[in-house]
């Protein structure tokens, strides 16, 4: 399991201290001060930054901001309200990429209140935090298998470990820090690449009516000796939670503990012949809306939903427990309507027991690990096309925020429900 780790490490540059963290639990800052002061947090691999006034003798786990990118009581306010620093390159989208060390963020003190030109303060004093995305013990390997391509991660101990197939979205590539994040809580996890990434096959191989890729991928989870076999979920984002509602649905050969399914939609976009699953701008061009500056709105696409059921993953035929997650604000895709629609289906099939749906007001698309700093926009790779292109995700930062710590807690403990309670031995290993 993961745990709360604070050590001091060896002092850095101008008398700054380290610390290590991990990234899903709040940390704690004690500074005293007998004057007005601003707090600059800024990663350290990313021009990105966030102010703070604090004042007296502060501690943000007890006292309020005063202004800055937030206000009031906030633990973890410094992290999840990070922004793009003026002047840096617009649509970047702040995203771990190498798991296997802790995201940096140095944190200063500056002498009153100033909103920019923090190059050319001298901070009173900085310290860096570092937050760990693998707990000690966790084990991280590259996977290769046939036409499979992605990542394993295994927490600490020989297993056998309930397991997790996680499915991030339509921006393609190998994302791993919710993987690491989801093994340092117990649960064996493969971060599947399956769309825009070198050793993934051609799209048309992948996106084949028979889904023989995710069945090839969910079978070798399912097979690895360290797994609990047939103790898997299915989590994925967008376009992945699309993908998760078709294997439960339409794979006869496999068959997923339980699905957790966040900001997508049950509409089946993947036609027979058919490899591009993302919008055509072409036919789709009337219902994607613009905003002043050109950034696109996607929700409207798929809306209505179409009355033909060809068009609509089958969810009545869902045999598992189901877990819905989706924000009232997204402005990429029609998650609650599309969480409204099945719930209707599930009821008129008399399977509501299955259903575990949150909605959440004020959050947009991208609910991701808890203290994520909320991106409301960034650019977006269509690879059908090569082209990248603004895209609105939606949410306002202190709701966002608030939904990804909440829904953190409650994924974990609706994997922890049908996964580890129901199996002795995964139980045992997941109190080590």
């Amino acid at each position: 399991m993961m745990r709360f780790i604070g050590r001091k490490l060896s002092s850095g540059k101008n008398g700054s201290n380290g610390m290590l963290f991990c990234l899903t639990k709040p940390f704690k800052i004690l500074m005293c001060w007998n004057h007005n002061v601003g707090v600059l947090s800024l990663p350290i691999t990313v021009k990105e930054r966030l102010f703070n006034r604090l004042h007296s003798t502060e501690m943000v786990t007890r006292d309020k901001s005063l202004g800055g990118t937030y206000v009031g009581q906030e633990p973890m306010g410094l992290i999840w309200s990070m922004k793009l620093a003026s002047g840096s390159r617009p649509g970047m989208r702040l995203r771990k990429k190498d798991v296997t060390v802790p995201f940096s963020v140095t944190v200063s003190v500056y002498d009153g209140w100033i909103s920019n030109n923090f190059d050319k303060r001298v901070a009173l004093a900085s310290v860096v935090l570092e937050r760990f995305y693998m707990a000690p013990g966790t084990t991280r390997i590259e996977l290769k298998e046939g036409r499979i391509f992605g990542t394993m991660f295994f927490p600490p101990g020989p297993g056998p470990f309930p397991a997790v197939l996680d499915l991030w979205g339509g921006g393609g590539g190998l994302v791993e820090y919710r993987a690491a994040l989801l093994a340092s809580r117990g649960f064996a996890t493969l971060a599947l690449a399956y769309l825009g990434h070198k050793g993934v096959p051609q799209s048309l191989q992948v996106f084949d009516p028979k889904l023989l890729y995710f069945e090839e991928a969910f079978n070798t989870l399912n097979n690895h000796p360290k797994v609990s076999k047939d103790n898997v979920a299915i989590l994925g984002l967008s376009l992945g939670f699309t993908i998760a509602l078709m294997m439960a649905v339409e794979i006869q050969n496999i068959h997923p503990k339980c699905l957790v399914c966040i900001s997508g939609s049950h509409y089946h976009m993947l036609e027979k012949g058919k490899s591009d699953i993302q919008p055509t701008f072409a036919s789709d061009s009337s219902k994607i809306k613009m905003t002043e500056d050109g950034t696109m709105i996607w929700r409207n696409i798929i809306l209505p939903f179409p009355e033909d059921p060809k068009f609509m993953v089958q969810v009545d035929k869902i045999s598992c427990p189901l877990m819905l997650i989706s924000g009232e604000d997204d402005q990429n895709w029609p998650a609650p309507e599309s969480a409204i629609e099945i719930q209707k289906t599930l009821k008129a099939a008399g399977k509501t027991h299955l259903l575990t749906s949150l909605s959440y007001p004020l959050t947009g698309h991208l609910i991701e690990p808890p203290y994520s700093p909320h991106c409301r926009e960034s650019k977006f790779k269509m690879h059908s096309v090569n082209k990248a292109v603004n895209v609105l995700w939606g949410g306002e930062t202190k709701s966002h925020s608030d939904a990804q710590e909440d829904s953190w807690k409650k994924i974990l403990a609706f994997l922890k429900k049908n996964l580890v309670l129901q199996h002795p031995t995964a139980l045992a290993q997941a109190k080590l």
